[in-house]
């Protein structure tokens, strides 16, 4: 994964953008709608060839989906906006108060866009550029599709800027003590299972991401060690997992990892979230804790789809306390982590 373009230069001018998913501008149908054409669109999200992503996107789900979806973001919207991107700049405002350099801010889909967070850096005379897609595991819908935006933006705008990217860091060591901290502030006591929700992705997109082609879901991500590793969406969030429990010292049998939001028909990687709560109750677990380690920003997919949906689910199914535990946010542990790591990449560019 090639993730640095810097050249040699006698400016020294550096900045960071941080870049985060992204949301619709309002919760009117249009925007919406707007938004999830966008976003679904992307090759990286539905890899279909074009005339068939268009057919499943344009076709079908943005003739019903932009309705439900706009009525869930109802139910999480502030008085401010979408709590993404309010989040998001609250990060922004406490990382610049801790560096000597500029802040920007991006979102892969909608406002504000790459290009934009791009050329308020430029406009202040920086022309080195550490990006953070702000993704603690590699995917191709996250990852891999901010860095190929950013690539795409700064070779037909801003030719003659660097950027060097922040890589995923689901086993820095920092992260794993921010994330474990801020887990047991909000863990009761008494909890019977605490359950790790990580974005779903369809196992296929496991498999395109591994230039290493050592890649096998049935038996690779238990492994000590495999190439394919750096590159392996599960494995990263089985290993967040690992490495929390280990840090809090929760026991396996009181730890469990499933993935949310699936999208259609195509295989995608199991147990599922959904699934799971709704049997939970049944096979004795009353207390449940649930964490969403895929998002460093709480947003839809988990204030309404977990903390809303989810505890429907669970307590449906047969359990009495439902704990969601928000994500890191602009918690200042966290901003510490994104500090130290934006300074390592900002420390890469090198000058004549």
């Amino acid at each position: 994964m090639e993730t640095n373009n810097q050249q040699p230069t006698t400016n020294n001018r550096k900045g960071i953008l941080l870049v985060n998913l992204g949301s619709p501008n309002s919760t009117s149908v249009e925007d919406v709608k707007n938004y999830l054409d966008e976003f679904l669109m992307d090759e990286k999200v539905i890899d279909y060839r074009w005339i068939f992503r268009a057919l499943l996107v344009q076709g079908i789900i943005l003739k019903t989906r932009p309705k439900k979806s706009a009525e869930a973001y109802k139910t999480v919207w502030t008085d401010e906006g979408s709590p993404l991107i309010v989040i998001s700049k609250k990060l922004q405002e406490k990382l610049q108060e801790l560096v000597d350099v500029p802040v920007g801010l991006g979102m892969r889909y909608a406002e504000p866009s790459i290009k934009n967070g791009i050329q308020e850096l430029v406009d202040q005379g920086i022309t080195n550029i550490t990006l953070f897609p702000l993704y603690p595991q590699y995917a191709m819908s996250t990852t891999e599709t901010v860095i190929d935006k950013a690539e795409e933006v700064r070779k037909k705008f801003f030719p003659d800027i660097n950027i060097n990217y922040v890589e995923p860091f689901y086993n820095r060591e920092i992260y794993i003590n921010s994330l474990a901290e801020s887990i047991k502030e909000k863990l009761p006591a008494d909890f019977d299972l605490l359950q790790f929700s990580y974005h779903g992705v369809p196992e296929r997109h496991i498999y395109k991401t591994d230039p290493t082609k050592t890649c096998n879901l049935n038996n690779c991500c238990s492994k000590e060690d495999n190439p394919s590793h750096q590159f392996c969406y599960r494995h990263q969030c089985y290993k967040v997992t690992e490495l929390v429990c280990q840090k809090l010292g929760i026991p396996k049998e009181k730890a469990l990892v499933t993935f949310q939001s699936r999208l259609g028909k195509d295989k995608w990687m199991e147990p599922y979230t959904d699934a799971t709560l709704e049997s939970l109750g049944k096979k004795g677990i009353k207390k449940l804790a649930i964490v969403c380690p895929a998002f460093v920003s709480d947003c839809l997919e988990t204030l309404e789809e977990i903390s809303e949906e989810g505890k429907e689910i669970f307590l449906h199914g047969g359990g009495e306390r439902f704990d969601y535990i928000p994500c890191l946010n602009e918690e200042q542990s966290w901003v510490n982590v994104v500090k130290t790591l934006c300074e390592e990449k900002l420390n890469d560019f090198y000058f004549h």
